[in-house]
């Protein structure tokens, strides 16, 4: 009997696999602990190889950066996309987030690791101010039923976003709890707070001029 042949890559093949190879390295070690022999090595092909795709590292880097961005935004938008009702804007954000860091833990690793200054608008936070800035608008439609200006929309988004965007990240290395879970207590945290807005907050502050408190 003939000894098995093993069967070539195609070019897309070879691709997708330096991608995946990349995408793992770069989440475990990092951008500047990754190196294209590493790369190389676990694909078992020659550095070449890897030249001939992405020019390099910093090329591999771009592609994955860029994949795990659309992937993200993407997946946010379109749940954001499903309502208009404050309390599940907040949940279907929170919660899908979380359902990405699950399915996709190499890839979110990419995003929050410091990436290389070139690539810096691949950055986790220049994702979130994507996401932030959809639901600005949102919010904005919003504002008026409460009867606050809507000047305030951009400022309470980043809030309301940065928040849930930290927890995703304290949730990435702590797994003690359900993702549902997490979700259920976003919500209730900043549900109980959206709901009770003032449309003119201040501070309890004996140095403010005003006594109106928050």
């Amino acid at each position: 009997m003939a000894p098995n042949k093993r069967t070539r890559m195609t070019g897309i093949e070879r691709r997708q696999q330096l991608i995946n190879i990349g995408r793992s390295l770069f989440a475990s070690k990092g951008f500047d602990a990754t190196s294209v022999e590493e790369i190389a090595s676990t694909a078992g092909v020659t550095k070449p190889v890897v030249y001939e795709h992405f020019g390099g590292k910093e090329g591999l880097y771009a592609v994955v950066v860029d994949r795990e961005v659309l992937r993200l935004v993407t997946t946010i938008s379109d749940s954001l996309s499903s309502t208009e009702h404050p309390r599940l804007l907040v949940e279907n954000t929170a919660l899908t987030l979380l359902d990405y860091i699950d399915k996709h833990e190499d890839g979110f690793r990419v995003l929050v690791r410091d990436a290389p200054s070139e690539h810096s608008a691949g950055s986790y936070s220049s994702v979130i101010g994507d996401v932030a800035n959809k639901v600005e608008h949102l919010l904005a439609r919003r504002f008026s039923d409460a009867e606050i200006d809507a000047k305030w929309a951009p400022l309470y988004a980043q809030m309301l976003v940065g928040l849930i965007a930290q927890v995703g990240q304290w949730w990435l290395e702590e797994r003690a709890f359900a993702k549902e879970v997490v979700a259920a207590h976003v919500v209730n945290l900043t549900w109980l707070g959206l709901r009770n807005l003032r449309p003119n907050p201040q501070l309890l502050n004996e140095h403010t001029d005003n006594s109106t408190t928050i």
